[in-house]
């Protein structure tokens, strides 16, 4: 019995079959894996990844669907079913007592809380070796663009100091159920053994980072006027050979993390 979608949860279960198959090989899953599965649904996709692994972790908030996906993965060994938020899961301790070795992390989620679990998942990445996540399309397009596009924002900042991202390839809305509003796509993040750029102060890094871009349409100067004493700015774009009338856009993360270790 296949349980209502609710919209509060902002649920659209993947029901094309093909594209299910093209996840499986995108995600280059091996034997020894470990499987974290955020938003596991009906089960189908777990079960695929099942075959194909050591063991799934699937995390279904949902406590209705949850029974729905036990009955469909019984005689699953290798499957756990969880039910809980993953925003209020404790990935590092769950892990550190099961399993001592680096996991990858799967999902089809809510568009609206992207942002804030990817946030959660960069926050464990001392655990994770790799993210696979399906999210609209204009939203993975903001995290991978680079300085000088108009999608470049705080986020694709911070998301690419951490990761790699990159889109592997679009989905139809029609792939999914309910149908959505918008196209979607497979976004990997492959997770940096060390953050893309040195920095002295990450916390100073992203303030100056989210500072610059709250007023995007104005200079770097004028973006950080009373956080950053104009002399250090002064020294910052004679040093690096930088414009003094650059917009935030424009900046690179090396850039912001020259600029931050001037300070």
């Amino acid at each position: 019995m296949h349980v209502k979608p609710k919209k509060r949860l902002g649920q659209n279960f993947l029901t094309d079959k093909n594209i299910q198959r093209k996840l499986i090989v995108s995600y280059n899953l091996q034997t020894p894996d470990h499987i974290l599965e955020i938003g596991a649904g009906y089960g189908e996709l777990t079960k695929l990844i099942a075959h194909n692994v050591a063991f799934v972790y699937a995390l279904e908030i949902d406590p209705e669907l949850c029974k729905t996906l036990r009955d469909n993965t019984k005689g699953y060994s290798n499957i756990e079913i969880i039910n809980r938020d993953i925003l209020r899961f404790n990935l590092k301790r769950y892990f550190i007592r099961r399993f001592k070795n680096k996991i990858k992390v799967v999902g089809n989620i809510p568009y609206y809380i992207t942002s804030p679990i990817i946030e959660y998942l960069l926050k464990y990445r001392g655990k994770i070796e790799v993210v696979f996540i399906t999210v609209q399309k204009e939203f993975a397009k903001r995290i991978v663009a680079n300085a000088g596009s108009k999608e470049y924002s705080s986020f694709s900042c911070f998301v690419q100091y951490y990761s790699i991202p990159k889109i592997l390839f679009f989905i139809k809305k029609g792939s999914f159920s309910p149908i959505p509003k918008v196209d979607s796509c497979l976004l990997e993040l492959k997770i940096r053994q060390e953050p893309a750029v040195n920095v002295k102060d990450e916390e100073l890094f992203f303030k100056v980072i989210r500072a610059s871009f709250n007023k995007r349409r104005k200079t770097l100067r004028n973006s950080l006027d009373g956080i950053i004493f104009s002399q250090k700015l002064l020294e910052f774009f004679k040093k690096y050979h930088i414009d003094s009338n650059i917009r935030p856009e424009d900046l690179t993360l090396k850039d912001f993390a020259h600029l931050t270790n001037i300070i």
